[in-house]
């Protein structure tokens, strides 16, 4: 991690000290039983409250924050001990026997069978359980309990439940009287236990006798079976057999963690409960308990979650917690000491180590001292230009780190993140956000070979994430800042947009200068590219179920969304061939948000011409019949294999629109189809397909299909018999769409490239001007 600024000045200077410190005793590791003393010290300091009228014991029990005697003196509800019983209770009625900064200590509930020497049961205590509350942030320890069974002539069963299910264990114990036991582990020889699964919650103990005891009632008349703390039963003993208050001396001991979120996720909210001062957080690793839990680092002391939080322990002012020889000198140091030796004495400073010895001649102890200096202006030399190389790597990250931060709020993804939190059931992580550096990598660095497309909004890349998912990932030129709001309002709803038929929206990246748009990657290119750049191998059965497709995608997106979506810029280009040629409606750049009380909208005109609405060209008024217009454009095309515009065709057949009709209304139509789609259709099939496209075309918005009706009216249409064309009539003649309210040709107003598409807004005003650009595939 980077210094702040108004700490590289003292970096600069510490790597100067660095050729003096070559010259004194370094500190060492400390040794095990500093460790341990300091360890000690730390525990004790561990033992306050939250403020000073609360108290610190009930019942001889000490109780720390988190913990509290009372609600106001603890974390929450789950930590509060009640202490106006004959003993302290935890929660639904848990009796507390001890607290540490990781653990509870409990008492326990021993299922026990006694007998008489008959053979009689002389108790009812056959069954013990325990459960805690799924709520609670507390779980059975698995390292510190052990399930036991405690006889000479019984078994027993745990059953437990857990996050990961239920469980069910158990384990028999014989013998032939308690002194065969005597010297073994607690393997099935008058005792056996087995190991209790990771965040058990509650658990039931039975247990039952093969012989009631009659042939060992003599080593004892009770057997237990419990969960319990391992470290606390001792199986070598004879004693235990006979011991009556057996079962008060086995604890049980809990896990705890506070919050419920892991170190990474709550270090970076208010909920964050470490206080800040040197201290530790350690992710809970329990299974079904989230959290995390607080502690001082090594070397400092104090509660983990109050203020001032852990201060530095000072280890010279007690011998127990430094090892310097004792003639040397012990210097404190945040966290942790170092020895020196005393004048005239020489070595390391250290009592297990080298010492202080005596210093040798002064001529030698010169040379040394030359030698020592010589190795330290060396090494200082390489840490001073290694330390300003570090700095200035430093500032330069740092720099980025803000710029990154400031594009990253300018473009919006502040008000994303709440505009996705707001929203029920959806959490900031359902919606992916890509970092600035993911991006860069999987584009290697945005280079030249892994462009796939270009347009007038941008640069499309292909690119590969860590988890080797193939995406595209769409770089816009500019980015409007008076249109930040209404950018990621439609595209909070294009990510919730989940159609088979329409490219996927798998994430977004804020921090670039422009936003950055990431897009599941669709390999086969577009329908344009099919149509007119490849000799096409489209069947007429392909090119039906490919438009069908489309239809249902826009349709879907016109009616089935959660808000309206009018995709403004529907062409060829802008369908896509996944592995399997199933048609993906693409580039959102130009859609709409239609308001649910809002038929029609006023906009910016914007397309491509050749595939334009007249009337929303002439008029302004966007909806979403303007998409079934174009789409009849895409249904000429396929049928036909003509681009909606080329100025190499002779003048009656530059526009594709004006030159179908007219096929169509002069009984021609067959002579501009593509030769493979005259063969392979019917003429019924392929007049029903000519009078969809005629009724999309219509002038009037009105009187156009929806495109649910245009989906369903190709899927029927792909049914029809297959007989060619060739052998068919002639169809009556088509009413001429072609009337005194047609619009002018759109190619018309082009002047560019013959036989290309032609995209851009259009304003209106005294001087109209229309600004062309390449369409962004």
């Amino acid at each position: 991690m980077c210094p702040s600024l108004n700490m590289y000045l003292h970096a600069v200077l510490l790597l100067f000290l660095s050729w003096l410190l070559l010259l004194l005793p370094q500190p060492t590791v400390l040794a095990k039983n500093i460790t341990a003393n300091i360890a000690n010290v730390t525990y004790n300091s561990f033992f306050v409250t939250k403020q000073p009228g609360c108290p610190l014991e009930c019942r001889n029990i000490r109780v720390p924050y988190p913990f509290g005697i009372g609600d106001d003196c603890s974390l929450d509800s789950y930590y509060t001990i009640n202490c106006s019983t004959s003993k302290p209770i935890l929660g639904g009625g848990i009796e507390v026997l001890s607290i540490s900064p990781t653990q509870v200590w409990a008492r326990n509930f021993v299922a026990s069978r006694c007998y008489d020497q008959a053979g009689n049961l002389t108790n009812t205590s056959t069954r013990a359980w325990v459960r805690l509350s799924s709520a609670w942030p507390y779980t059975i320890s698995d390292t510190a309990n052990k399930f036991v069974v405690f006889s000479c002539d019984d078994f027993g069963q745990l059953v437990g439940s857990s996050q990961a299910g239920y469980l069910s264990s158990g384990c028999g114990s014989i013998c032939s009287k308690s002194t065969d036991m005597t010297g073994l582990n607690c393997s099935g020889i008058g005792c056996c236990q087995t190991n209790i699964p990771k965040g058990l919650k509650s658990y039931n103990v039975s247990l039952g006798s093969f012989e009631n005891r009659t042939q060992v009632w003599s080593s004892g008349k009770c057997g237990y079976a419990f969960v319990g703390e391992q470290d606390s039963f001792n199986f070598l003993s004879q004693s235990d057999f006979l011991d009556l208050n057996f079962s008060n001396r086995i604890p049980l001991v809990l896990n705890y963690a506070i919050g419920n979120q892991s170190c990474a996720v709550a270090n970076n909210s208010n909920a964050y409960l470490c206080n800040l001062n040197n201290t530790l957080c350690t992710d809970n690793t329990e299974s079904g308990l989230e959290g995390y839990l607080c502690s001082c680092k090594i070397g400092y002391e104090g509660n983990p979650y109050l203020s001032p939080g852990c201060t530095d322990i000072d280890e010279c002012i007690d011998p127990d917690l430094n090892d310097c020889d004792g003639n040397a000198t012990c210097t404190n140091t945040p966290g942790n000491f170092s020895c020196s030796c005393n004048d005239h004495y020489v070595g390391d400073g250290r009592s297990d180590q080298h010492g202080c010895t005596l210093q040798a001649s002064q001529p030698q102890a010169s040379r040394i001292s030359v030698i020592k200096l010589s190795l330290g202006l060396s090494f200082g030399f390489v840490s001073l230009l290694i330390g300003v190389i570090w700095i200035h790597s430093c500032i330069n990250r740092r720099k980025l780190i803000k710029l990154r931060e400031q594009f990253f709020k300018q473009n919006g993804g502040l008000l994303m993140k709440q505009k996705i939190s707001s929203i029920d059931g959806t959490s900031v992580d359902s919606s992916k956000f890509f970092t600035a550096e993911e991006l860069k990598k999987a584009t290697n660095n945005y280079a030249e070979n892994q462009i796939i497309g270009h347009g007038g909004y941008g640069v499309v890349y292909k690119g590969i994430l860590p988890d080797q998912r193939v995406v595209a990932i769409k770089k816009s030129k500019v980015m409007d800042a008076n249109q930040v709001e209404q950018f990621i309002n439609e595209l909070l709803i294009v990510t919730q947009v989940n159609h088979r038929n329409v490219v996927k929206l798998l994430g977004c990246c804020f921090e670039s200068e422009v936003p950055e748009l990431v897009y599941e990657y669709i390999p086969n290119g577009t329908l344009f590219e099919h149509i007119h750049k490849t000799l096409s191998r489209l069947t007429l059965e392909d090119r039906l179920r490919i438009a069908a497709e489309a239809a249902g995608a826009l349709s879907y997106l016109h009616s089935a969304a959660s808000i309206p979506i009018i995709h403004r810029d529907v062409k060829s280009a802008n369908i896509l061939l996944d592995g399997n040629y199933v048609a993906k409606m693409a580039d959102f750049g130009a859609s709409r948000l239609v308001p649910l009380d809002q038929t029609q909208l006023t906009t910016l005109v914007q397309g491509t011409l050749g595939y334009l609405d007249p009337e929303y060209f002439y008029t302004g008024q966007l909806n979403e019949k303007s998409d079934v217009y174009s789409f009849g454009v895409v249904l000429a095309e396929l049928l036909t294999g003509k681009k909606p515009i080329c100025l190499e065709r002779s003048p009656g057949e530059r526009n594709l629109v004006t030159y179908f009709l007219v096929s169509m209304k002069e009984n021609r139509l067959y002579q501009i189809l593509e030769p493979r789609v005259v063969k392979e259709g019917t003429l019924e099939q392929l007049q029903a397909i000519a009078e969809l496209v005629k009724r999309c075309l219509y002038v009037k918005s009105e009187e156009r299909p929806t495109m649910k009706e245009v989906a369903m009216e190709l899927e029927s249409l792909r049914k029809y018999r297959k007989d060619p064309w060739v052998n068919q009539q002639s169809h009556e003649e088509s009413e001429s769409l072609l009337s005194d309210e047609a619009p002018t040709d759109l190619y018309a107003l082009s002047i560019g490239p013959s036989c290309s598409d032609i995209s851009g807004q259009y304003s209106f005003g005294s001087s109209t001007t229309f600004p062309l650009s390449k369409p962004f595939n």
